[in-house]
């Protein structure tokens, strides 16, 4: 049986969000469908390996697709979700349908490729956005509503250009979609960071196509998006009572020291300010972009 608490709910004109804690006594099985929304999810605690999800009104029973920890699901479309037991939370952007079709083409359909892209959405720029929803969910502060709408925003337009560029030409130089999907999941593993060859390995290219096509899609070099990968995650793990120096291990940071110099160098504040600022509801710094 799963149960569930909002911890957290603002309601907004492009948006409700909120923060959930869920409590799953074992593995749980759910049908999904809003018709005016599109749902927004990050999962901001590990999923479990087993989380699948399928289209019901167009996949085949067989066919399930795995959960990422960025899940989108499209407006009228019926998931069904299998997932694992224990204790699980979230944060969750219920977008108005109109606020992300106003930035979608008039010629735009969901194809297959675009509803199997929604169940693991490798994003950073969107997982950054939401994990500022949640420190907003968790604090209140000097204008928490008017900020939460404006990153709803960003997170309805950044959203959009996902999903176009999920069908976009891929035979420009840069790297296809499941390429990239492949190297987030690969980024989002505890641990050592990746080398650029076990990168290249797993995406069935040389280390040369990887670092052309990457810069190609992603407008940056592979290791600056790893370092802004690694930040971001850390952001969120530092709104846990997570230990600074267990968060270090977890990003694959040789020491807390290290990770407090990669950290600053990035944010301007060292992980313990961070969680201060966070904690107290004064921070007021957006999540950087990676895009």
């Amino acid at each position: 049986m799963a149960r569930f608490e909002i911890q957290g709910r603002l309601e907004l004109a492009t948006a409700r969000v909120e923060l959930v804690q869920f409590d799953h006594d074992g593995p749980c099985s759910a049908v999904f469908r809003r018709n005016d929304v599109c749902w927004v999810s990050l999962s901001l605690s590990p999923r479990q390996p087993e989380a699948r999800a399928r289209y019901l009104d167009r996949w085949g029973t067989h066919r399930y697709g795995a959960m990422g920890p960025l899940i989108v699901v499209p407006p009228g479309e019926r998931l069904h979700l299998l997932n694992g037991g224990g204790p699980h939370s979230a944060v969750v952007c219920q977008l108005r349908a109109e606020a992300v079709q106003r930035w979608l083409p008039d010629d735009f359909e969901w194809t297959d490729r675009r509803l199997e892209a929604c169940l693991d959405v490798a994003n950073a720029t969107l997982r950054g956005h939401l994990v500022r929803l949640a420190q907003e969910l968790r604090h209140v502060s000097l204008g928490r509503a008017e900020l939460a709408e404006a990153i709803s925003l960003q997170i309805s337009i950044e959203l959009a250009r996902y999903l176009v560029a999920v069908a976009g030409p891929t035979d420009q130089g840069g790297l296809a979609s499941w390429r990239l999907r492949a190297i987030d999941q690969r980024l989002a593993v505890p641990g050592p960071t990746p080398t650029l060859t076990e990168l290249a390995s797993l995406c069935r290219m040389s280390v040369r196509q990887l670092t052309r096509g990457f810069r190609t899609s992603r407008g940056c070099s592979v290791g600056d998006y790893v370092t802004r990968f690694r930040i971001e995650s850390a952001k969120g793990r530092l709104t846990s009572d997570e230990s600074i120096k267990t968060i270090a291990c977890t990003m694959g940071f040789a020491s807390s020291s290290a990770f407090s110099y990669a950290f600053r160098r990035a944010t301007g504040a060292t992980p313990r300010q961070f969680r201060t600022r966070v904690l107290s509801g004064g921070d007021r710094t957006h999540a950087a972009e990676v895009g």
